[in-house]
């Protein structure tokens, strides 16, 4: 079997496939894709109402730069410049890229891609190609693969990192056929497992992904902003972010007792008036993440209502088949924002269900596909962690701070504290066509092999040594994240993150004598519960040295303290820092640095010709 290539790439979503079709486009042949299931992954099988994709202005007359974009990016906090002008610069080229393989996005007679304002977007950047933007990119750009003959090895699970002197070398992968290990050797390895879905409960991550990113921590790559997630509410089953249209039609919000009995609506008692609390579920649609600036008086007090009925125990629905407080709803209490868009879209109708029908019928068939009929029954929703603003730092070709290492996709901690709607998708493209481009540069010789014995041995005996006659993984598993979800998420109770970060800690440590399974075919799971453990205590971490350096509430994370929300969002001392968050031989340690700011370099053509012709950068 050949287990030597130059260039390996872990993972299967969009940012993978990209870099695997740029590396192929620049002439390198020697490329593998890693994956543990093909057809699994955020990419393949998330979405929303409208997926948004953010790109460059390509449409109309408002004025729009590379540096605009790039400035808007850089100023959503905790930001290199580095990255948000790349980001800026090739978002064009990557979004056309897409087109021309078929990712059907939306053009005018003429021939302008046209846009829409996202949420964080002063500009209309954002577009989509439907509810599912993110499966179709990936469908697209693997059909371009394959067409180039890139190796594809399914069924193998990336569990460690293969060092040596600083520099990635390759992987161990578990074979889920019989649990054995093999070692891959390469000169560039490239990360593009998404986020660590598997840190939470309540997530908005698809049932088929979990990620990957303890491995890159206990390889010595540093993380960033591990403090940074963006939360919205969700459909438990299936999950799915209920923004856009699914508030903009104005549904019943209730909740009820475990039992999904004792049904009541709640969200009035949060709000001034039944004009505020209607207009407030409305702005949810493009306000949809929740933001500690609208928490205490804008739409983000629609998360917070929600998120107490289900501390208190309750389950939260959405009922789209009567109007919330029906007995005195009318359009007029809207504000004229509100009032003037329902109107446009001619959606003045009796219930929710009819004007969603009218305005989106698409998001009605996407819940009857998975088995939900909207117009017999409720669906229940939570608040929910959705996307991961931080991650691994990398710099400004996606390499981590483990030479020949690459981190693209959501595992890449680019985004920091706000970011527009849909520039995670842009945000996979450029980093899979950075790293691709730098890899491309080199002139390695074909990958040295190592002695691995011991690295698999190791792993060996952490699989049997979990192998009983009794099972309490899943148990286990459920019940840390639960716990995350309820001090760790949006709302972070600050006198409870030490005590459980130590938890956290301590059971890495007793993994082997405490975490059981009872068949081998668990071994895959097993493997992803500790790779979320490292993953959690790095988060964990993180967030507990934020708060106890005073740090405010910001993006989506509201700190609390014995209960009392903080209410200082509103001026950030660390929006120009970078928080950065390392683990060596199991201790955690946690620095910062001032970001880079957005470079501004000689473009004065002859110069930048001839670096070009050079390869000076």
């Amino acid at each position: 079997m050949r287990n030597t290539f130059d260039t390996i790439i872990v993972g299967m979503g969009a940012a993978a496939l990209k870099c695997a079709d740029e590396l192929a486009r620049l002439g390198r042949s020697s490329v593998m894709i890693l994956t543990d299931a093909r057809a699994d992954g955020t990419s393949r099988n998330a979405g929303s109402d409208k997926q948004t994709y953010y790109k460059l202005t390509l449409s109309g007359g408002e004025p729009d730069s590379v540096r605009e974009m790039a400035k808007t990016l850089f100023d959503g906090g905790c930001v290199d410049g580095p990255n948000a002008l790349c980001e800026s610069a090739l978002s064009a080229k990557c979004f056309l890229r897409l087109c021309d393989l078929g990712v059907p996005f939306p053009m005018n007679r003429y021939g302008e891609y046209i846009g829409y304002k996202t949420d964080h977007d002063p500009r209309r950047r954002a577009t989509s190609a439907g509810p599912l933007t993110s499966k179709l990119m990936t469908e697209a750009l693997e059909k371009s693969v394959r067409n180039q003959n890139i190796e594809i090895k399914n069924g193998q699970m990336a569990v460690r990192i293969i060092t040596q002197d600083g520099a990635a070398k390759g992987v161990i992968a578990l074979d889920q056929e019989d649990n054995s290990f093999t070692p891959y050797f390469c000169n560039h390895l490239v990360w593009a497992t998404g986020g660590p879905s598997d840190v939470y409960q309540h997530v908005s991550y698809p049932e088929k992904h979990h990620g990957m990113s303890g491995a890159l921590y206990l390889a010595g790559a540093a993380g960033v902003n591990l403090t940074e997630w963006q939360n919205g509410l969700g459909s438990i089953a299936p999950r799915w972010n209920v923004s856009g249209t699914y508030m903009q039609v104005l549904p019943k919000f209730v909740s009820t007792d475990k039992d999904g009995n004792d049904e009541k609506e709640f969200l009035l008692q949060g709000f001034k008036d039944a004009g505020d609390m209607l207009t407030s579920v409305f702005l949810k649609g493009y306000q949809w993440p929740f933001d500690v600036r609208k928490a205490f008086d804008g739409s983000s007090r629609v998360d917070l209502l929600v998120q107490a009925e289900i501390r208190n125990g309750r389950r939260v629905f959405l009922d789209f088949r009567s109007n919330p407080i029906a007995d005195i709803f009318d359009f007029s209490l809207l504000s004229k924002e509100a009032y003037d868009y329902l109107k446009n879209a001619d959606a003045f109708l009796d219930t929710p269900i009819e004007r969603l029908s009218r305005m989106n019928h698409p998001a009605i068939e996407f819940y009857a596909s998975k088995g939900v009929d909207l117009y017999k029954e409720k669906l229940e929703i939570a608040l929910c962690v959705q996307h991961m603003n931080g991650g691994v730092m990398v710099d400004q070709w996606w390499e981590t701070t483990v030479r020949n290492l690459y981190a693209i996709g959501e595992v890449a901690g680019t985004h920091g504290v706000y970011r527009p709607g849909g520039s995670a998708l842009n945000a996979g493209q450029v980093g899979g066509a950075r790293a691709a481009r730098k890899i491309s540069r080199s002139n390695e010789s074909h990958p040295a092999v190592f002695p691995v014995a011991s690295d698999i041995d190791s792993l060996t005996s952490l699989m049997r040594s979990c192998l009983s006659d009794q099972s309490n993984l899943e148990d286990r598993r459920r019940e840390e994240a639960l716990e995350m979800s309820r001090i760790a998420a949006a709302i972070r109770e600050k006198t409870a993150l030490s005590s459980f970060r130590e938890r956290t800690t301590a059971l890495l440590r007793s993994f082997k004598t405490e975490i059981k399974i009872s068949s081998i075919q668990e071994t895959g799971a097993l493997f992803r519960f500790y790779d979320t453990l490292v993953a959690r205590a790095m988060i964990l971490t993180a967030m507990e040295k934020y708060a106890e350096s005073g740090g405010v509430n910001r993006g989506s994370g509201l700190y609390t303290e014995n209960g009392v929300p903080q209410d200082n969002a509103h001026d950030d001392p660390n929006k120009g820092n970078i928080q950065i968050v390392t683990m060596k031989n199991g201790e955690i340690n946690v620095s910062a640095r001032k970001v880079y700011p957005i470079p501004n370099d000689d473009d004065f053509f002859e110069n930048v010709w001839r670096d070009y012709r050079e390869n000076k950068w």
